[in-house]
């Protein structure tokens, strides 16, 4: 199995008022989030590759124009707009246009991820 990735970067607030309040992800909050997909593939195309990087150049484009410097909340019309969502959501989202697609991770902090993999 081939297996390339890239990591995309941006950042974004989030609320998680479902937790006690005591809790602090309760409060609003911010986070320079990073996401990393990957494709995968058991043979490599025409050119040698499971997909050309710059193909996942609309990824980075929807993640600026739709998350980047915006309270994640308000964009997605809810209040548990967790790594995990985000890690599923992105992932449909790039399932949607690369067949390819195995995972997605996202970072919220350099010492926490979350990984989507149906």
């Amino acid at each position: 199995m081939f297996i390339i990735s890239k990591e995309f970067a941006f950042s974004a607030s989030h609320q998680l008022s479902e937790l006690p309040e005591t809790h602090q992800c309760a409060r609003l909050h911010g986070h320079n989030y990073l996401v990393v997909v990957e494709l995968s593939a058991e043979t490599l195309n025409e050119t040698g590759f499971v997909r050309d990087y710059g193909e996942l150049a609309p990824l980075k484009q929807h993640i600026d124009d739709t998350m980047d410097h915006r309270h994640l909340n308000d964009v997605f019309g809810h209040n548990s707009v967790t790594a995990e969502f985000l890690a599923q959501t992105l992932y449909e989202w790039c399932a949607a246009r690369w067949p390819e697609t195995s995972a997605v991770k996202v970072s919220e902090t350099p010492k926490t991820w979350a990984t989507y993999r149906p």
